[in-house]
């Protein structure tokens, strides 16, 4: 019994440390403050940084670039949520151009917040 309990701890130790490890594929930005959180899991992520540069994932991309690098990445999958990640400088229009790219392919859009 004290071995099966071994077995456990070493488990538990093991996915406490791959999960610390995975990493948002993500830019680090500064985002807008939220206090409201959702639970969806997005399948990938579009960050547009405070001197408008676009990011799918951590690929630098222009902006007419995202939406073949967005149907690459969805493939065939249906109701897909998108994270965007957008510094809080950006301008609003530029973050409605990559939500209009997003209505138009049908996938679902997350803006990304930090907390309050």
């Amino acid at each position: 019994m004290s071995s099966m309990t071994d077995v456990v701890f070493l488990l538990l130790i093991f996915f406490m440390i791959t999960s610390t490890l995975v990493n948002p594929n993500a830019i680090k930005l500064l985002l807008p403050q939220s206090q409201q959180q959702t639970a969806a899991k997005p399948l990938t992520t579009v960050s547009i940084t405070h001197d408008l540069r676009y990011y799918v994932e951590t690929r630098r991309v222009n902006f007419d670039q995202i939406e073949s690098a967005l149907r690459d990445r969805v493939g065939s999958e249906t109701d897909v949520y998108i994270s965007l990640h957008v510094d809080e400088n950006v301008p609003m229009k530029e973050v409605v151009k990559v939500m209009n790219i997003a209505k138009q392919n049908r996938y679902k859009m997350i803006l990304a917040t930090r907390a309050r």
